[in-house]
């Protein structure tokens, strides 16, 4: 089942089930999804596009969190942790900082870096080799602590 059939399933499950939060997240996935689409006309839009899309909405909201924390607003952070529960559903089973840590430092082997001005080669060659499982955050922080050496 493609990724957008099954949040168009899930749409429905949510407005059976009478489960507001997840349907309004679904409903937002659906919009940007859509208007990620009418940016890329006249081309179809692929499973990474959305992919894309739903990694943009899970940053947003981790983004979003931290600032609500600092503010000191815990029913906006309840919120928007509730949305990212959500939409984490639709992602790749994530790596662990081990697993990211192996392939930069595979990544670094492959691409033959040496300083810091590497950096973007390497991180470039782990997103590559990791498709979408791995925190590109965790990654910069790994490729920068392993080039500053």
């Amino acid at each position: 089942m493609d990724i957008r059939e099954k949040i168009m399933s899930d749409v429905k499950i949510a407005m059976k089930e009478k489960d507001s939060i997840k349907l309004n997240t679904l409903r937002f996935l659906q919009a940007a999804v859509k208007n990620r689409e009418i940016e890329l006309r006249p081309n179809p839009m692929s499973g990474e596009e959305v992919m894309g899309v739903l990694k943009k909405l899970v940053k947003q909201r981790k983004e979003s969190i931290e600032q609500f924390q600092t503010a000191g607003r815990q029913d906006l952070v309840d919120q928007e942790a509730s949305e990212l529960k959500v939409l984490e559903t639709y992602l790749p089973a994530q790596m662990g900082r081990d697993q990211i840590e192996a392939a930069v430092v595979q990544a670094i082997a492959d691409v033959k870096a040496t300083s810091a001005k590497d950096m973007g080669a390497v991180i470039k060659e782990v997103i590559a080799k990791t498709g979408g499982a791995a925190d590109n955050k965790t990654i910069s922080e790994l490729v920068k602590a392993k080039l500053a050496l």
